[in-house]
């Protein structure tokens, strides 16, 4: 296996051990609420002004599948829309106080995976860490360029 697959290898089985060891601990914490549902919330609590396109674009889905995915929320009572006085047009999205339970939940859960990790991280040098983020940078604008090259419009779809 040359290099560049093992990079690619390694990745992913590190991106899935991630998963897999997470995955009890926010199942059993977030009884009821699906991965996508609870990330979206997370987004809207991060980002001001949330909207179907901001959302379609951070997690590379149609906007058709947001809306769906946003409407679940609001009938959960979990986020709700809102307009600005000035753009009567635009549909923005916050997270209700029963969504801030959740996202103060998923918040708490990340802080443990972080502790829990932190003993791997210490051991990273600043220089090792500004080599991968670049790598991963450099890889992150290949795949965009990559999705626009084949002409996948998130915003339309």
């Amino acid at each position: 296996m040359n290099k560049e697959d093992q990079v690619k290898t390694v990745f992913r089985d590190l991106f899935n051990k991630m998963v897999y060891l997470n995955k009890f601990k926010m199942e059993d914490s977030l009884k009821g609420y699906k991965p996508s549902e609870v990330h979206c919330i997370e987004y809207i609590g991060k980002n001001a002004d949330s909207n179907v396109t901001k959302l379609a674009e951070a997690f590379y889905m149609t906007r058709g599948a947001i809306s769906k995915l946003t409407q679940k929320l609001i009938k959960k009572g979990l986020i709700e829309s809102y307009q600005k006085p000035d753009n009567k047009k635009e549909i923005y999205f916050r997270i209700t106080e029963q969504g801030k339970v959740i996202y103060k939940i998923h918040e708490e859960l990340h802080e443990e995976f972080r502790k829990r990790d932190k003993v791997i991280f210490e051991q990273v040098t600043e220089e090792q860490f500004d080599g991968m983020l670049s790598f991963l940078e450099k890889y992150s604008r290949h795949l965009d360029a990559e999705i626009k090259k084949q002409g996948i419009d998130m915003k339309s779809e």
